[in-house]
């Protein structure tokens, strides 16, 4: 069956003067306008066409690849907002409406934002919503502690970063396990953590089983984030007032110091130690 909003490989039925008319089954014949005909395509040729509505609401075939297709989570920018809503680069001539009652926030030019795209069955129209959490969780989670997924992080709480999980779930990665700068509308290779009772699921970025810090260096990393980011200790700071600090002799200490230093995670400064970036 022939889908709107999605790659389809179509065959041409008959040449016009302004294009090809192609075989969409289901959705009659469709248009390849002329300047998507390349060299070689005749009557009978399969062609791989994205299918869409024109400005003018005809069903319409392009060569043009977009950056996503109906049924699935992109991260695009907003390059124009009108009185129907924000319009985002998709990759077509057309661009692509997020319609204002389908924005989670008011959204502005230049910015990007985590969108699905989907088919209003009504009009028949592809749109995008940034409201993406209604198309998310709609079946039964079916995730193996371990296993390895792609993320998509779209928000962020007290506890951490909300992500979508493999185009079809929602997790999030804790932020006192995150010990990397990230950001909404990044994506990334993550785990499953947990799958908890209520199908709730905790994610990682890290291999499950592979520390990324020993006792001590997480020890003063934690200190660190508990004091704002600072601490008027160093590899100069005495024995007597780091056991003090931290319960750890100072040759621990200065490991740690180091592990965190080679990681670019602190700056070591001349009266104490600073953390960089928000992790």
């Amino acid at each position: 069956m022939v889908e709107i909003g999605k790659t389809n490989q179509l065959e041409i039925a008959r040449e016009v003067e302004f294009g090809f008319y192609l075989d969409g089954e289901n959705l009659g014949e469709i248009l390849l306008p002329k300047r998507y005909v390349q060299e070689g395509y005749e009557i009978g040729s399969a062609v791989e066409v994205f299918i869409y509505l024109d400005s003018e609401d005809r069903l319409i075939a392009t060569t043009e690849k977009p950056m996503v297709e109906v049924g699935q989570f992109a991260v695009l920018e907003v390059v124009a907002v009108t009185k129907f809503g924000a319009f985002l680069n998709w990759g077509l001539t057309k661009d692509l409406l997020v319609p204002f009652r389908e924005q989670h926030m008011k959204m502005e030019v230049g910015k990007t934002y985590v969108v699905y795209v989907y088919l209003d069955l009504e009009s028949q129209r592809i749109a995008a919503s940034s409201k993406v959490e209604k198309f998310l969780d709609n079946v039964p989670v079916d995730f193996e502690e371990g296993e390895e997924v792609d993320l998509i992080i779209y928000g962020q709480t007290d506890l951490g970063y909300k992500a979508i999980v493999d185009e079809a779930s929602t997790g999030i990665v804790y932020k006192n396990e995150v010990f990397q700068k990230i950001k909404i509308g990044q994506q990334l290779k993550g785990f499953i953590k947990k799958v908890r009772e209520d199908e709730k699921i905790d994610l990682s970025i890290n291999k499950p089983g592979v520390e990324r810090f020993d006792f001590h260096t997480q020890k003063v990393l934690d200190f660190l984030r508990q004091n704002n980011g600072y601490m008027s200790a160093n590899d100069k700071t005495s024995p007597e007032i780091i056991y003090e600090m931290f319960e750890m002799s100072k040759k621990n200490f200065k490991k740690a110091l180091g592990s965190l230093y080679k990681q670019k995670l602190v700056a070591i400064e001349e009266e104490g130690v600073r953390l960089l970036g928000k992790i």
